[in-house]
Parts: C-alpha cells; structure tokens; sequence
C-alpha cells in the first residue's frame, strides 16, 4: 500500500485537482481527499504502509507514449524492451505503445505474443502495435482481425509509407469494422532526394538533397480524402509542416476520427538544429522551419494536435557517427519529453499543464483504448510525481542508446517517482 501526501493533483480530466493525498491499494487508487488519515491506512495495511512526501510536487497520471520504437526483435544492439521500459520509466511513462518496424516485422501472432510477453517484465504497461501489410512491403493486408484478438493495440507500417491507395482503402474499411485505429508515417519519397533533412537551409549547409515538405503534404491529403466516410480511426504521425497541421485541422471538422501527433523535437527545434548537431538532429520526417514549429504550437493549443508521442528511435553511437546520407534517422525521447513539453509548452502559456498532460497521456490512452491517462477512485495507481520546476542536466540515459541532441541540456521537470500498478517503478534517488 502507498500513500502519497501532499503532492499537488494535476489531472488532464479536470475531475481532480490542487493539493491533497492519494491513496493506492491493490494496484487501484482507493481514495483522494484534500487530507488522508495516515494512521487510518497504516492499521489498514497491517504495518506495510509507505509513504511518499509530495510536498512541492506535482502528482500526475503516468504518461502515455504511443509512438515508441523498442528495437526488440531484431535491433536489439540499438535496444531492447528491458532497456526501452527502463528508459520510459525514468520519464514518467506507464504505458507504451510500440512500433511494428522490427525484424521479423509484426505481421504475425507469434511475435506480437513475443513482445507482450517480453513487456510485461518491464513493470509497466506495453502494448503493440501490428502491420497494415505483410512483411512492411505494402502490398497484402495483414491478418488484423486475428492480431487484434491476439492483443494488437493498433496498426502501423510505421517508417514506411502507404503508397497503394487500394491497399490504404482496404486497410481504413478493415480498420473500422475491427475498431483499431491506424497509423500513418506521411512521406512520399516522390519529393524526396536524402531522407532526414529538411530541403532548405539545412540541406544546403550539406550540399545535398533533402525531403521537401511536399512529401508529407502530399500523402497526409491523400489519406485525409480516404478516409472521409469510412469510419476509420487514423492517425497523422509525427506531424512537421504547417500545411499538414492546417490539411488536419480542415478534415477534423467533418469528421471526428482524424487524430494527428507531434513529437517534443519538432515543437522544440528547426532545421538549424540540424546544422548544429548533425546526425543526431536527423530524424523522419525532418526538422523543418520556425513558421512549422509555431503552427506545431498552435496546433497542439487548439486540439487539431491531439497527442504528443516521442517517435523514441534509438541508433547506436557508431551508426549515427557515419556520413549525414549514410547515418539512420532518429533520436530518443522518452527521458526528455515531459521536460520539452513543461519548457517549451507550459512555460511560454501555450498550453496548460492540465492540457500538456490530457496531450501526453489522456488522448493517446482514449484513442488506443488503454485504462490509463486519468487519476479517479477505482481507477489505474498508475502515476507520475515530479518538480515542475527543478531542473536536471541531461547527462546520460538509461535507454541502450544516446542519439539526442538534448544531451548536455539543463531541463526543467525532475521526474521523482514513477509508479505503475500500484508498484515504484521509478525512483529518482535510485539513479
């Protein structure tokens, strides 16, 4: 049994909120009040009561990521599941959902049961998603009715665009009548010379092509115009241009099963990151400019943004040290993307801390199902407490790998405690 005292209550569905206790029993949140009798819960737990002083902290719902890249199977030198769910903990996630980009692909029973297993002995929750299409090559649908009831949260070719308009009709028809959402990695490598820079400045430091962002443009309309009238639950992943973030907020008015996510890199930083960092500010889609940052921020403000999710996509030091066009796309988040949304979100008024949290962990929970993103009575103890504004340096991770060009930054936001199930998953001082 814990009791949390005193911590400040943030929760994104506004139904709790300001100082108080909470008190967890059975993995369940038993009972929130302004104040708990702590030898009330010490008799009741016969002697096995801990307690947590949240006096000066904020007590919040544990994050929810449902873009993350777990490398396990098949890149587990960049990875693995253990050391993915050590990495979210520290960053005040409890429930993840994963990519299905691994080696075998998940288009298969046996390893998403593989993954689920493998999850469960992280201490949180992980999930998965499955392929739209065998083997990534988007040509023949997966199996999706048999791998949701194997437990696939959702489905993705996440890393791969859908190129096939009939297989993306099939795939939103097969998709609604299951009810899973899906997820799009919006690129047509049409408009796209070197993948991981920006065609702007950033690949004229380079002197090499980049991906102009009329690739995302062009398969985020397309997809918008699909599935109008099908039902089907999408998502516009990692979104990066102020023309797609516009394209989303028009369809959204119609109709209400467009959801879009944006990563903490591309509401933080622009093309000129890349120019300064090098391979570790390469990621898909890329870095683009100030004016589709700020309509990043501003979509996140309004709700055309629904959800932030890292894209957490580990590469080894040795693979990101190679030459700008040979070295893959992608860095890590989960440690850093509460710190990036309280910085460059809360703090400059653009959103709420509330409203942070229901983008963080209230939405993505709803859309792909999960009992998570809320603190109720009766509902899941799964939570995150931590200093808004205290700071830490980012000195090293606990993920496998290091590809953030965060590395050495002071961040606001100390993650103190990461509990899920009821259980301390995470404990600041045990670093």
């Amino acid at each position: 049994m814990l009791l949390i005292k005193k911590g400040y209550i943030v929760d994104p569905e506004g139904k709790a909120g300001g100082i108080g206790d909470i008190w967890i029993e059975n993995g369940k949140i038993f009972k929130m009040a302004p104040e708990i009798n702590e030898g009330l819960a010490e008799a009741r737990s016969g002697g096995r009561l801990q307690v947590i002083d949240a006096e000066g902290k904020m007590v919040a719902p544990g994050l929810v990521d449902v873009h993350v890249h777990f490398r396990e199977p098949g890149f587990t030198h960049k990875e693995d599941i253990l050391t993915g769910g050590a990495a979210a903990v520290k960053g005040g996630y409890t429930s993840i959902v994963l990519m299905a980009n691994t080696r075998p692909a998940v288009d298969n029973e046996e390893t998403l049961r593989y993954i689920l297993d493998r999850g469960r002995e992280t201490g949180i929750h992980i999930e998965t998603c499955a392929n739209v299409t065998m083997g990534m090559k988007g040509q023949e649908l997966t199996d999706m009715e048999g791998l949701a009831k194997a437990g696939a949260a959702g489905f993705t070719d996440d890393g791969m665009p859908l190129l096939d308009e009939e297989v993306v009709r099939q795939a939103m028809a097969e998709a609604a009548r299951i009810g899973k959402p899906l997820s799009f990695h919006e690129e047509n490598p049409a408009f796209i010379q070197n993948n991981g820079i920006h065609a702007g400045a950033a690949s004229d430091f380079y002197q090499i092509g980049g991906s102009d962002r009329m690739a995302e443009i062009d398969m985020v309309r397309r997809d918008l115009a699909l599935a109008e009238g099908t039902g089907a639950s999408i998502v516009i992943q990692h979104i990066s241009t102020k023309e797609a973030v516009e394209l989303v907020r028009q369809a959204k008015r119609t109709n209400p099963h467009i959801h879009a996510e944006a990563a903490p890199h591309h509401f933080t930083l622009t093309q000129e990151a890349v120019i300064r960092f090098g391979t570790l500010a390469k990621m898909n889609p890329p870095l683009r400019e100030e004016e589709d940052r700020l309509a990043i921020l501003r979509g996140l403000q309004d709700g055309t943004i629904d959800m932030i999710a890292t894209d957490h996509a580990p590469h080894t030091r040795e693979e990101k040290e190679r030459p700008f066009t040979q070295a893959p796309s992608g860095i890590i988040g989960l440690e850093t993307a509460l710190s990036l949304g309280i910085r460059e979100l809360v703090n400059t008024g653009w959103l709420t801390m509330e409203e942070l949290l229901e983008r963080m962990a209230l939405q993505p929970a709803r859309l792909y199902g999960l009992d998570a993103g809320y603190l109720a009575e009766g509902g899941p103890a799964d939570l995150v407490i931590f200093a808004k504004e205290e700071s830490w340096r980012v000195e090293g991770f606990r993920s496998k790998s290091c590809n953030s060009p965060f590395l050495g930054e002071e961040l606001p936001g100390t993650v103190y405690y990461t509990i899920c199930g009821g259980n301390i998953v995470y404990k600041k001082e045990s670093e």
